[in-house]
């Protein structure tokens, strides 16, 4: 009985500490649900979040899309626009150009019209004499026709300028200035160099057929100083034959750009072609290479730059001393005394100028 008892007790003792792990075993299956509930309601906010932002992105990616595209017809219709203004600012600026050479051309003319009223009235004048003269040898004047008589008949300044009459242009040469064929009227020069008298006479006359002589002249100054100098350009063809060809249309352009009231000295030009000039001028004055020429007084890059100067009035945009080291390096050519008073530099180098001149 005593061992039932026992056992009982023992029993009775597991089955209490069994009803304690039950109710812990209750308690936790409690929290591990309200755990589970948790962890499902935060899954489920998460992933509306996450749904909320894609609709946002896909939201934000259309309108990004759209408003692309809505930039890239305004981009088009920009630049449409942008040419469309630049083809009429270029037809405005021919316009504006074509106005002002006709009113020159109109001008020019107008000068050679008085000039050739004055000449005819000198031309009168001196036949009235020659006619007295000659009544006066027939009433027994001492003059002779001899030499003295022959000397009384020369040329009146002003019929020597009537005798100056334009040159009788080469076809060619007129047609590639009427067509502005600035690349191809260099060409011409250059195979033509061997005449050089006959094109300093004849290209200023062919620059006057020109819409714009002075924008020619400038697109044919374009590789002057090219990169692709050789050894053979040292002789009279390549780069020495191309300089010599730009400083020709350099000269030549002086007639054509005077004024027809105040004559070369005040050349007429517009604002921006005076800033293109300016702004080749700039670069060549960094690239010009004097070594050597000063001594031989033969530079063709010193004397291309100062005609550049003096054919478009920029002188006074640079400094005088330096100028005048320049002009050493053209000393012994004949257009020096002719560019240094076009330049201004008469003052600056008086005794030099004097010996250049004597020469």
């Amino acid at each position: 009985m005593e061992g039932v008892d026992l056992k009982k007790e023992r029993l009775q003792k597991a089955f209490v500490d069994l009803d304690e792990h039950r109710e812990a075993l209750t308690k936790c299956t409690v929290q591990w649900k309200e755990l589970e509930e948790h962890f499902l309601s935060l899954e489920r906010s998460i992933q509306k979040r996450l749904e909320d932002l894609e609709a946002k992105e896909r939201t934000f990616e259309a309108k990004m899309r759209e408003t692309q595209e809505i930039l890239d017809k305004r981009e088009v219709s920009i630049a449409s626009k942008e040419q469309a203004s630049l083809a009429r600012v270029q037809e405005q600026k021919d316009a504006a150009l074509a106005v002002i050479f006709e009113e020159r051309r109109k001008l020019k003319e107008e000068f050679d019209n008085r000039c050739e009223k004055v000449t005819d009235d000198d031309t009168k004048k001196d036949s009235i004499k020659e006619k007295e003269s000659g009544s006066v040898n027939a009433n027994g004047s001492s003059i002779s026709d001899g030499p003295e008589a022959d000397s009384k008949k020369e040329i009146s300044p002003s019929r020597k300028s009537e005798a100056k009459v334009q040159p009788q242009v080469r076809s060619e040469l007129k047609t590639l200035c009427e067509t502005m064929d600035s690349k191809g009227l260099r060409k011409y020069i250059i195979e033509h160099r061997k005449d050089a008298a006959g094109l300093r006479n004849e290209v200023p006359s062919a620059l006057n057929s020109a819409i714009d002589p002075s924008r020619l002249v400038l697109e044919s100054l374009e590789g002057f100083y090219s990169l692709e100098q050789k050894s053979s350009d040292k002789k009279e063809s390549g780069l020495p034959a191309l300089r010599r060809a730009c400083t020709l249309l350099l000269e030549s352009l002086v007639p054509v750009l005077a004024d027809p009231i105040f004559g070369v000295e005040h050349p007429v030009l517009p604002l921006n072609i005076k800033e293109q000039a300016k702004s080749i001028a700039d670069e060549w004055k960094s690239k010009i290479n004097l070594e050597g020429d000063v001594a031989n007084g033969n530079s063709l890059e010193a004397q291309a730059f100062l005609q550049l100067l003096a054919t478009f009035g920029i002188a006074s945009e640079f400094d005088k001393d330096d100028l005048c080291k320049l002009v050493l390096a053209v000393a012994r050519r004949r257009q020096t005394p002719e560019l240094c008073r076009s330049l201004g530099l008469e003052s600056k180098m008086p005794g030099w100028l004097a010996g250049v001149l004597l020469c």
